[in-house]
């Protein structure tokens, strides 16, 4: 059995859930849509990080490391569902 998503994974799926779907743009089949999601937030939170080389200010990059962690969190809770 799975745990409940937490407030911020719930927050991200009910933004996926309430967009119109349109696989065709992308050729996905419907069945990925959460893992592609997933898949998304990980690169996204990987990106975030290329910002810590437009500052050297220390709070800056502190930042923007939990803003990815953040990210990191909520793709893999997403990851491990079955909602």
């Amino acid at each position: 059995m799975n745990s409940p998503l937490s407030p911020a994974a719930k927050a991200v799926l009910n933004a996926y859930v309430a967009a119109p779907p349109d696989h065709s743009v992308y050729d996905l089949p419907p069945d990925c849509g959460i893992r592609a999601l997933a898949a998304a937030l990980l690169v996204t939170a990987d990106r975030v990080e290329d910002l810590i080389s437009d500052t050297g200010h220390p709070e800056f990059t502190q930042g923007v490391l939990a803003a990815a962690h953040f990210l990191n969190l909520i793709a893999t809770e997403l990851k491990t569902t079955n909602v």
